[in-house]
């Protein structure tokens, strides 16, 4: 069984600079998985494709069975991600179900969504606040962060629940449906 950290949080939010802090501070090793690794990477470019709309079920279908292949292959996983699609969650709780699931609600002001997204340049201006306003609906986490902390003491509190360990399943696989919303 795999520990699996699931970061989820608006776009900019601060998911990935928090994935790096809790590898940063971990004495365990973690594969660090989110379309954006694809993505910069030049592995997956929407622009390439004709119509990404068509083209997008299929590339999230594979990044959601990747995470549940690291996962049981006995790797600990950090996942950054956004439920934004219908039967998204549904699919990864069928994944990840034998797995030790931290899910963490990264909650960042919209304020600071938009300043981020503006001095990232590589984000669809206003992703981020359409995010904000639906990411958090629906779900109950494990974990709640501030992404306005400073990362390494989120990290702290990433690691602290993982030693506690869960004395129920997580609340990830608790919920029984999606809340799907539009993306930009």
């Amino acid at each position: 069984m795999s520990t699996v950290v699931f970061l989820h949080g608006a776009s900019s939010s601060g998911k990935s600079t928090l994935a790096a802090a809790i590898r940063k501070a971990s004495a365990q090793p973690f594969v660090h998985l989110s379309l954006d690794h694809f993505r910069d990477s030049g592995a997956v470019n929407p622009s390439d494709y004709p119509d990404w709309t068509a083209a997008r079920p299929a590339v999230f279908e594979g990044l959601h069975r990747g995470f549940g292949a690291f996962a049981d292959a006995g790797c600990d996983v950090i996942v950054e991600h956004i439920l934004d699609t219908e039967g998204w969650h549904a699919q990864l709780q069928k994944l990840l179900a034998a797995h030790d699931v931290l899910f963490v609600g990264v909650m960042t002001p919209v304020s600071v969504l938009r300043e981020r997204e503006t001095g990232r340049q590589n984000r669809p201006a206003g992703s981020a606040e359409h995010d904000a306003g639906r990411v958090h609906q629906g779900h109950v986490y494990d974990l709640e962060l501030d992404g306005t902390q400073p990362p390494d003491a989120n990290a702290k509190r990433v690691l602290k629940a993982l030693q506690i360990g869960a004395k129920s399943r997580s609340s990830f696989f608790n919920q029984v449906s999606d809340v799907p919303f539009e993306t930009p």
